[in-house]
C-alpha cells in the first residue's frame, strides 16, 4: 500500500483513486487472459520433435494418424487417437433364403373309434396312452346276438338252397316230357319262373347271411390307423352303440406329423417358382426360442386362396416324428428354405450401418490404417451374416466394432498393433508407421 495514499476522514481507511482502479482493472483482465490461455493449453495435444501426441496416432507425423484434416475423432485432422477397431474379411458363402413362420401342430390323421354295431362292452384290449398299430384288437362287444343271427342267415339260406335244388329238377323233368310232347309248355313256362324266383331268394339269403357274418366281425372294435390312444371314454360293461359322438378313444397318428403355418402373400410368386422347380423344400420345426431344432421334413402342401382378414395362405409342411419330438396342438416355429444364393458376398451383420444414403461400411486401407466410407446394397441376411449385393470385393477388409466413432478418412488402430511409445519420445519408441522405413 502507498504510504502517501489518502484517507478517509471518518473510517480512516484508504481512498481508491483512479489511477488504482485502472491498475487493478488490469491485472484482472491480465489474469482471465492467463487463466483461459492456461485451460486452451491444457486442452490441446502435446506435440514434440519426432514424437507422437494424443492427437496423433503412433508413428508420428508420417504414420497413418499424424496427418491433421476436417475429420472427426481419430479421423485425419481430429485432435484425440486413432480408433482402435474390429476388422472382418468380406468371404464367399452360401446363404439360405428363409421363410420364418409361427405354425400349430397337427396330426396327419385323427380317427374317433366308434363300434359300428350297438351291444355291451365285454373286454378293453388298449391301454390309455399306448402306441397301437391299424387293425389292432381295441375292444370287444358281447358277440352273442350276432352269432344267433349268422345262424339264422345260414339256416334261412340253406333251406332256400334245396328248394331251388327241387324246382331245378322238376324243370329238367318238364323239359323232357315237353321234347316227348306229353306236357303243356305253360307248365314248363310256370316251372321255369318258379326256379328263377328260388334263386333271388337265394341270393337274399346270402347277403343277409353276410350281413349277420360282417356284423358279427364288428363286435371285435379294430383300430382303424396307427398311432397313439387316447384317454378311454368307457368301460367294461357300458353300452355302446355307433351314434355315440365319443365313441370308445380317439387314435391320434404321430408319426408322421404335419406343421401348419401361414405364408404371407408377397412371398408367394417366389415360392411357387421355388415349388415349381423343385417341390422339395427343406423344413426345421424350432422351438419357441428359435435355439433348438426339434424335426426336420418338407413343405407338402399350399391352399387355394388368399385369407382376405390375414393376407395370407395356409401352408403344411411333413416331419418324420420318429423320437415323437412334435405333439398335436403344439406351437413351434417353422422355417422353410425357400432358396439357396450360391458363392454370395458376406460379411457380419455388425459390419452393415444405416445411414441417410442408405447402407454402408467401413472399407480398411491397411497400408496407411485409415477407413473409406463406402455405400452398399445388401441382400439376405442370417443370424450373423449378411449379403452385399453390390459395392464390396471378396477379400477386402471391413470394420465390424468401433464403427459408432468413425468418419470417412479416419485413422485406425487395428488389435494387434503395439502402441505408441511415452509422450515428447521419438517415434522409433512406438510401433513404426505404415510405409516408413525403419
Amino acid at each position: 500500500m502507498d504510504q502517501h495514499s489518502p484517507t478517509h476522514p471518518t473510517t480512516g481507511r484508504p481512498v481508491r483513486t483512479r489511477r488504482t482502479r485502472i491498475i487493478g482493472g488490469a491485472i484482472a483482465v491480465l489474469s482471465m487472459v492467463a487463466l483461459g490461455y492456461l485451460a486452451w493449453s491444457l486442452t490441446q495435444p502435446e506435440s514434440g520433435p519426432g514424437g507422437a501426441g494424443p492427437g496423433m496416432a503412433a508413428g508420428g507425423p508420417g504414420g497413418p494418424g499424424g496427418a491433421r484434416g476436417p475429420g472427426g475423432p481419430g479421423g485425419p485432422g481430429g485432435r484425440g487417437p486413432a480408433t482402435t477397431v474390429g476388422v472382418a474379411t468380406a468371404a464367399q458363402a452360401d446363404i439360405p433364403v428363409n421363410l420364418d413362420a409361427l405354425g400349430t401342430v397337427v396330426a396327419a390323421a385323427t380317427a374317433t373309434v366308434r363300434p359300428q354295431v350297438s351291444g355291451v362292452v365285454q373286454k378293453i384290449h388298449f391301454t390309455e396312452g399306448q402306441m397301437v398299430k391299424a387293425g389292432q384288437v381295441l375292444a370287444t362287444i358281447d358277440p352273442r346276438p350276432f352269432e344267433m343271427a349268422l345262424l339264422q342267415a345260414r339256416g334261412q339260406r340253406q333251406r332256400d338252397e334245396a328248394q331251388l335244388e327241387s324246382a331245378r329238377l322238376i324243370l329238367s323233368r318238364y323239359r323232357t316230357l315237353l321234347e316227348q310232347d306229353s306236357i303243356a309248355r305253360q307248365e314248363v313256362d310256370t316251372q321255369a319262373a318258379l326256379v328263377k324266383q328260388l334263386e333271388g331268394t337265394v341270393l337274399t339269403n346270402k347277403a343277409s347271411e353276410g350281413t349277420a357274418q360282417l356284423n358279427l366281425d364288428y363286435a371285435t372294435v379294430r383300430a382303424p390307423i396307427g398311432g397313439r390312444v387316447g384317454l378311454r371314454t368307457v368301460d367294461v360293461g357300458n353300452l355302446v352303440g355307433s351314434g355315440d359322438a365319443a365313441g370308445i378313444a380317439v387314435i391320434t397318428q404321430l408319426s408322421p406329423i404335419d406343421v401348419e403355418f401361414a405364408v404371407p402373400q408377397d412371398h408367394l410368386p417366389a415360392l411357387q417358382r421355388r415349388i415349381a422347380q423343385d417341390g422339395k423344400l427343406p423344413a426345421t420345426a424350432l422351438d419357441r426360442t428359435r435355439t433348438d431344432a426339434l424335426a426336420t421334413g418338407s413343405f407338402i402342401a399350399l391352399d387355394n386362396q388368399v385369407d382376405t382378414q390375414t393376407g395370407t395362405v395356409r401352408a403344411k409342411a411333413r416331419f418324420a416324428n420318429a423320437d415323437n419330438q412334435l405333439f398335436p396342438s403344439q406351437f413351434v416355429n417353422l422355417r422353410l428354405t425357400v432358396n439357396t444364393l450360391r458363392d454370395a458376398v458376406v460379411v457380419p451383420v455388425t459390419a452393415l450401418r444405416h445411414g441417410a444414403n442408405g447402407d454402408f461400411v467401413y472399407v480398411l486401407n491397411p497400408q496407411e490404417r485409415t477407413v473409406a466410407l463406402r455405400t452398399v446394397k445388401r441382400g439376405q441376411a442370417t443370424v450373423d451374416k449378411v449379403q452385399i449385393v453390390s459395392g464390396l470385393k471378396v477379400g477386402e477388409q471391413v470394420i465390424t466394432e468401433g464403427a459408432d466413432r468413425l468418419r470417412d478418412g479416419a485413422s485406425v488402430v487395428l488389435p494387434g498393433d503395439r502402441p505408441a511409445g511415452p509422450r515428447g519420445q521419438g517415434q522409433g519408441q512406438g510401433r513404426p508407421a505404415q510405409g516408413v522405413q525403419r
